[in-house]
């Protein structure tokens, strides 16, 4: 792999780990199985574009990419704790409905952002904007990191935590649970969606199926981090999140170049198929570690 293509697959890992933080707060957080992401990914590329395009500043076009996410994530909430549909239903429906309203926003399938200001511009200085754009995203995972780190040490983060972990003893103890979930889903699709606001200023343009797959990567991410670092504290668990999105885009990248799977027939349209099979793979790890763990357990006792 050339560096090039190492520094690529680092800033798209980084970007998409910032996606992969909002599908934890879904998934494990909250225990809400959420598919609204794959529609809230491209309506805040969708949203972040339109506004470049109309010369708004790219960081307060990232900011409105974020809020129309988290109204996302606030309708599939109240479709679930208002009117009673099932949580994963619900995420259907959204991002059903989310395709027309991508296409509504863009008034075309795509929109091109090349020679538009983005939020990597002003720190670009000749042959430098692979350097730069993995900096700046990496600051941004930071930052967002650090915030939801210490959003879960507060009294409504805690909350948040324990609807997810039991909603009837969170509710047996005063805490209003269906607030706590529709804020929660509003986070964790913001984020997906300033994600896909940050992705579309590094391909170039927006096109209406860039949200394809995204909850498989989002997982993928998870599980990926969950194997290789096991936390029990928040700041080991974002942190476990990050690190699987970057290892799962170098894993990517590294089978996609590779000669092996190139003689199998596989090659980039394959993408989600070598994904599905990375995630996989990684539900299997700890099994397969448990085994061994209790295996040389065993040799050791005997």
């Amino acid at each position: 792999m050339s560096l090039l293509a190492f520094l690529g697959a680092l800033e798209s890992g980084l970007i998409y780990a910032i996606m992969a933080l909002g599908v934890l707060i879904s998934f494990r957080i909250l225990d809400f199985p959420d598919l609204t992401a794959d529609g809230s990914f491209p309506l805040g590329g969708a949203v972040a574009g339109v506004a470049i395009v109309a010369g708004f500043n790219p960081w307060l076009a990232c900011l409105f990419g974020m809020m129309a996410g988290a109204s996302a994530g606030v309708v599939t909430a109240l479709l679930n704790v208002k009117m009673g549909i099932l949580h994963l239903l619900a995420g259907i429906l959204v991002m059903t409905a989310l395709y027309s309203i991508n296409l509504r926003v863009m008034n075309a399938p795509n929109l091109s952002l090349l020679g538009e200001p983005t939020i990597f511009a002003p720190f670009i200085d000749g042959g430098n904007g692979a350097w730069v754009r993995v900096l700046v995203a990496g600051a941004v995972v930071v930052v967002a990191k650090l915030l939801l780190d210490w959003f879960f040490s507060t009294q409504m983060g805690l909350a948040m935590r324990a609807t997810g972990s039991n909603v009837r003893m969170a509710q047996a103890q005063g805490i209003n649970t269906s607030w706590v979930i529709v804020l929660g889903m509003a986070i964790s699709n913001g984020l997906i969606a300033l994600s896909g606001a940050l992705f579309v200023q590094t391909q170039g343009g927006v096109d209406i199926s860039i949200g394809v797959g995204t909850i498989v990567i989002g997982l993928a991410a998870v599980i990926i981090g969950e194997t290789v670092l096991t936390a029990k504290k928040m700041f080991g668990i974002t942190l476990a999140v990050v690190l699987g999105a970057v290892i799962y885009k170098l894993l990517i990248q590294v089978a996609l170049s590779s000669q092996t799977l190139k003689n199998l027939g596989f090659g980039h349209q394959d993408l989600n198929l070598v994904t599905v099979i990375l995630v996989v793979i990684a539900l299997m790890l700890p099994k397969f570690r448990s085994r061994a763990l209790s295996a040389f357990k065993k040799e050791n006792t005997l």
